[in-house]
């Protein structure tokens, strides 16, 4: 429409397409560094974030009122998309992998007795974890590419409402991406038939990664018709999923869009195991002091005074058994004092 102008940066971006009063989020182009993304959102969640954030973006909202969902989807292949002016971008310096899996291990930890709606999901790679209630919720979520391309060719698919222009349906990349529109389709639908989820208190996590347009632009090329029109069509569809989902949250959902040419360098899943030694993992030739903790302060505050405490304690107990008269103070003395007479 006339009155829809569209944002765009040359660099990759970081949009926020739906956000509550509670979240605000500074119009500007202050530029975000990919890895602090998950740091966003946390704070935006109102969880606490081990290193301080001093990005301008995100302002500090309303503390006692938190968003009871948060979406984040991650396109990859394209450094920007076509959004509504109703969002606000920022650009992304240093592109590099992140992964949502602090937030999600937050809300774990805080709501472990609650059913908190965890879902993460790369449909190109075949990678899917759900936890808590996600996993009755999202039951019938296509999530293999045969499960995929069997969901396109149903009844009440996207392809039988979607205008695929040049794109096609005989072409296995055209499929990919088109199942990647199809998923975000149907986790909007199946979250609607279970609407109790989303007004209950614990906060939910959605993390989404699509590849399908990346796909596209190699097969076809990015000056392509067909890249042109696959790049609209997410953009439209982007918006709609981020309406659907801010609205089955009743207004107080954050729905956010990360933007990536191509990612600096591949995602390394920090990973443990149950037999690794307890030695150190990196040796420290410098023989440098550790990094400061921003916890450091509360914690020396705690031991400081606890012990400047327990030291009057000590000191005026003491004192006070010094001088003390055994005839007048102790009962002992009383006691026996009484018994005494009485004999």
């Amino acid at each position: 429409s006339s009155f829809c102008s569209f944002l765009g940066v040359c660099a990759d971006e970081f949009s926020v397409l739906r956000s509550p009063q509670s979240v605000v989020f500074r119009d500007g182009s202050w530029p975000i560094p990919g890895e602090r993304i998950p740091d966003v959102a946390a704070l935006s969640m109102g969880f606490s974030v081990e290193d301080d954030l001093s990005w301008p973006g995100l302002a500090v909202g309303d503390l006692f009122h938190r968003p009871r969902a948060t979406v984040l989807v991650t396109v990859k292949g394209v450094d920007k998309l076509a959004l509504p002016v109703k969002g606000i971008s920022y650009p992304i310096e240093n592109a590099v992998p992140f992964s949502l899996d602090s937030v999600a291990n937050a809300i774990h930890t805080l709501f472990s007795e609650e059913t908190p709606v965890v879902l993460q999901l790369a449909p190109s790679e075949e990678r899917v974890y759900m936890v808590g209630k996600a996993n009755s919720v999202f039951e019938d979520l296509s999530v293999t590419l045969r499960q995929l391309r069997n969901r396109l060719f149903q009844d009440n698919s996207i392809l039988s409402s979607l205008p695929l222009n040049s794109l096609s349906r005989n072409n296995e990349v055209d499929l990919l991406f088109l199942s990647e529109l199809q998923v975000l389709h149907d986790i909007a639908s199946l979250l609607s038939r279970h609407k109790h989820l989303a007004k209950d208190h614990s906060p939910d996590l959605y993390s989404l990664e699509l590849a399908g347009l990346e796909e596209v632009g190699k097969r076809y090329g990015e000056d392509s018709q067909q890249f042109k029109d696959a790049s609209q069509i997410l953009a439209d569809s982007l918006q709609k999923f981020a309406d659907e989902m801010f609205n089955l949250y009743s207004g107080n959902a954050v729905v956010e869009v990360v933007a990536v040419k191509t990612f600096n360098s591949p995602l390394t899943r920090k990973t443990r195991s149950i037999l690794q030694s307890s030695q150190t993992e990196t040796e420290n030739p410098y023989n440098l002091a550790y990094p400061y903790n921003y916890n450091y302060s509360v914690i020396f505050n705690i031991i400081l005074w606890m012990m400047i405490g327990l030291a009057l304690a000590v000191i005026v107990i003491s004192y006070n058994l010094w001088n003390m008269d055994p005839g007048y103070d102790s009962i002992i003395y009383r006691m026996t004092n009484q018994k005494i007479r009485m004999d």
